[in-house]
Order: C-alpha cells, then structure tokens, then sequence
C-alpha cells in the first residue's frame, strides 16, 4: 500500500471516531438536556383512593396542568364511596369520596391533624327523557318549570313505588310504547355507591315524615319501601356514569338518578344532552366531596383543590358547585338556566343518617 493510500485511510478512520464523538456529544447533551428539563418541572405524586365521578376531572389535561404547576401529579384509583374503609390505604395519600359519612369514618384512619376537606358538592337530581317527565307531570309525580326543568315530588312518587305503579296505569303513557313496566328510578347500588346510599338517605326521610332515620326502628319503618325501590331495579352498577351513559345513549331506563355535576359538565362543553329533562327532587341529598388526607401531601391537594382559582374554575368547568362561591358556578352555568336551577329554589336538603344506619338501610334493601 502506498503511502498517500495509507494517509486517505487514516484520514478516513479519524473522520469516522470525529463522527462518533460528535454524535455521542450531541445524545449527552440532548440526555443532559431532558434531565434538566424533568428536574425544572418536577412534581411529586400524590396517590389516591376517588369516587369515579370525579375521574373525568383528575383526568382532565387541564387539571393535571394546573396541579403540575403546583408542584403535584395525582395518580388516582377509582372505588365506590362506601366501599373503600375496606380498602388497604397504606401507600395511599388521600381517600376521596362523594360524601362527609364515608369520609368520617376514613377520617378515624387518618394521623394527619386539621380534619377533612370539601373543596366542592352536588346535588342529586334524577334525569329523565321529555316523554317520561311529562308523563310524570300529567299524573301529579312532578311539575314542569319548562321544556328542560322541573321538580320530582318525592311524596307522590314514594306512594307510586309503595304501590307498585306501572307506567301503563298513568294517563298519558299509551302515547309512548317506550314507557312500560314498574315506574322506578334507576340507582347506584347503595351498599357500595354513593349516590345510591344518598339516595335512600332522602327517600328514607321523606317517608318517615321528615324524620332522620337514627336507630333499628326507624329503620324498620321505612325497610320495605326501601327494599322495593332497590330491588325493582334488578342488578345495579356500582359507579353512575355508567347509568347516565346509557340514558344519553338512549338506552335503559327512562328515570335515573345522576349527580348535578355530570349534567353540567355536559352542558357546558357543550355536548348534546338529547331530550333530557333535569328533575330536581323536592327533597334531594347534596353530595359533599370529601378529601380526606392521609399523609402532608395529601392535605395540600386538598387545600389546592379548596383555594386555587384555576383549579375551582375547572372543578366548575366539570360541573361541581364549588364550596363558598354560588357566583363561579352562576357564571358558568349561566347559559343553561332552562336545566340548571342555580340557587335550588324550593328544594329542601335532607339530612343523612351515620354512616352505620346508612349501611344497615342498605344491607336490609338485600334481605
């Protein structure tokens, strides 16, 4: 090999390992790059227990954007209300259910001082289809405020489940080969749900003349009512956005009982909510999503959710009444006046037994 051959090799091998190191330079300070870039926009993670009502909420970019610029990254799992103190909570930083008698007693779990929080609520309402309501209204069950609005009259209808009314002994329902059978609103399954539970909680009150259900006798009044207005339903879910999807769908039954939230929610963005009509019970059951923080981190995420502007706009954006501030969902709500009853003119809050009583009412509606 002669030499000017043998220096376009070596010049040739030089490029080559240049090329190398240059490319390996550049992947480090690509590497370098992402590792600062992960650790400016660092976030703990903040593991939780949620009613799967709000999973649509934590799982929303905005929110997750808006938590990360507070420094966290909520990893949640979903459970029925009343059935996680059975769940093992080590590892966990919060447990949040749909209301304050699940969180009290996983409060009794918790070492963390200050107490439980509820950064948002809502109501029960039941949505029905526009035949079904005016079917309802036309027999004295419920009163129409407007197209898409009004009241279901939980005396009248709690004499019709205790008698065992079918839609075809209401005038008016022959117009509508849909609406057959036993009228009843579809529920949650109250011995895990929460919106079922609560459910019993107004129904319970209501039939016993206004009365808070607080101990066996109490609960021996009003079991056998109870008792029909669950097992009329046949097999229940354990989470309401399964029931409300397939009201929307236009599928299943044609009353069903749904949080305010997932209607909101609907609304305003802007979805197609059909031929729904928003019932408000005159005697309902408000939701108070209860955070109960297990550790530190879980406390902040639960002040975060209660106090930051931008999160509240966004806990509204999904439909929740934010505690403390009637005007942040008034404004959000504002151009769905003809579903949202904004201030729940006339409708009377029940109050929910202890958690024990709740549970005994609900193990009775299997017996």
């Amino acid at each position: 090999m002669g030499f000017r051959e043998q220096a376009s090799r070596v010049r040739r091998i030089v490029g080559i390992v240049l090329a190398v190191l240059l490319i390996g330079g550049v992947a480090v300070a690509v590497a370098a790059g992402r590792d600062s870039k992960d650790k400016s926009t660092a976030t703990k993670t903040v593991r939780g227990v949620i009613g799967s009502e709000k999973a649509e909420f934590f799982a929303d970019p905005d929110v997750v954007k808006a938590l990360a610029a507070k420094g966290l990254t909520v990893k949640a799992e979903t459970s029925g209300s009343w059935a996680m103190d059975r769940l093992p909570l080590k590892g966990y930083d919060f447990a949040f259910p749909g209301s304050k008698a699940p969180a009290d007693e996983l409060q009794r779990r918790s070492a963390v001082k200050g107490g439980p929080l509820r950064p948002f609520y809502s109501p029960l309402v039941v949505v029905a289809h526009r035949a079904a309501a005016q079917v309802l209204a036309d027999n004295g069950l419920a009163t129409l405020s407007g197209k898409s609005s009004g009241r279901l009259l939980m005396g009248p209808y709690l004499r019709a489940a205790r008698s065992d009314r079918t839609w075809q002994q209401l005038k008016g329902a022959g117009k509508h080969a849909e609406l057959t059978g036993t009228v009843f609103i579809t529920s949650t399954d109250p011995v895990s749900s929460n919106s079922g539970a609560l459910y019993l909680a107004a129904a319970s009150y209501v039939a016993d003349g206004g009365r808070v259900a607080a101990d066996d006798a109490a609960i021996d009044r009003t079991a056998p009512l109870l008792k029909k207005l669950i097992q009329v339903q046949g097999a229940q879910q354990t989470s309401s956005d399964a029931p409300f999807r397939d009201f929307i769908s236009g599928v299943g039954n044609p009353l069903v009982l749904v949080y305010e939230s997932q209607v909101a929610s609907l609304l305003t963005q802007r979805q197609d909510a059909g031929d729904l009509v928003l019932l408000y019970p005159d005697t309902t059951v408000s939701s108070d999503h209860t955070l109960v923080p297990l550790t530190g981190t879980g406390r902040r995420l639960g002040e975060l959710l209660s106090t930051d502007p931008r999160l509240r706009e966004l806990a509204v954006r999904h439909g929740f009444r934010p505690q403390g501030a009637a005007a942040e969902f008034t404004a959000a709500t504002a151009d769905h006046t003809d579903y949202i009853d904004q201030k729940l003119t006339g409708v009377r809050q029940a109050p929910v037994p202890t958690a024990e009583v709740l549970r005994a009412m609900a193990r009775r509606t299997r017996g």
